[in-house]
């Protein structure tokens, strides 16, 4: 999984040749603690068609605001630079995946 920061936002997200998933969290949220294993998991299953990335949106809070990110966790996929799905709350992995059904 890639962390990233307002320095490789744009080449990692808005440039990638595939899509993805980007994990908005913070670290004083729970349900962002119990979704992380589950983002583990769908990054090395799905590695060959998915990338999959995590934002400290405390330590980037324009990156979050400019994708009107207001709830922890708020998972975004990105596909050609462009928001194709946006996912609010921690769910189980079989939920998660069933939402990102078609986009990858």
């Amino acid at each position: 999984m890639i962390t990233l920061t307002a320095d490789n936002f744009e080449e990692q997200v808005l440039r990638s040749d595939r899509p993805v998933l980007v994990d908005f969290w913070t670290d004083w949220c729970p349900p962002c603690k119990m979704i992380a294993p589950i983002l583990e998991e769908i990054a090395d299953e799905y590695a060959d068609r998915l990338t999959v990335a995590k934002l400290d949106a405390e330590e980037h809070p324009e990156i979050a605001q400019r994708y009107g990110v207001l709830g922890f966790p708020t998972l975004n996929l990105y596909r050609n630079g462009e928001v194709v799905r946006q996912i609010v709350g921690a769910r189980p992995k079989r939920l998660l995946l069933a939402d990102l059904e078609g986009h990858i």
